[in-house]
């Protein structure tokens, strides 16, 4: 598990030091690493793997206990209460992609509920729904169709 670990947090780093184009939408390729150890080890283990990523990754880029650290805590445990219902789903047809999903948007309902409460109390911060599932909607794919092929899965 650590490896899996040292590989999500050098993924999370990786990723920090990419520009967006939208402040807030990456493509959490980290979360790659996740599905690949649900799938082949079950949720406890991918949530060990996804806690210390997020506290490793959080920790290696300064912002450990910051707004970006609590934010990605919620998109963390959001998404991993999805793929704990989720992953007794039969895998013949909720497969990585599928999972992968579920997990993104669950992942951005899980961070926009919380900067709604917490730190943008206001109901304009609903105009931006549509682009962060956009956002989760087409990297949801592109890492589910990632996971599918390193796992020799092609759906």
């Amino acid at each position: 598990m650590a490896r899996y670990a040292a590989l999500a947090i050098a993924l999370s780093v990786l990723e920090a030091a990419v520009p967006s184009p939208i402040p807030g939408v990456k493509p959490g390729l980290a979360n790659i690493v996740t599905l690949l150890v649900l799938w082949h080890h079950g949720w406890k283990e991918a949530a060990w793997v996804s806690g210390l990523r997020v506290f490793g990754a959080s920790l290696a880029l300064g912002g450990l206990f910051s707004p970006g650290f609590t934010l990605s805590c919620a998109g963390s445990i959001a998404s991993l209460a999805v793929l704990a219902w989720a992953c007794h789903l039969p895998r013949r047809h909720f497969g990585p992609i599928s999972l992968s999903l579920l997990a993104a948007y669950a992942h951005i309902g899980g961070q926009l509920a919380l900067a709604r409460i917490w730190l943008i109390p206001h109901d304009g911060l609903i105009k931006l729904v549509p682009v962060f599932m956009l956002a989760a909607l087409i990297f949801g794919i592109v890492n589910g169709v990632i996971a599918a092929r390193i796992l020799g899965n092609p759906e």
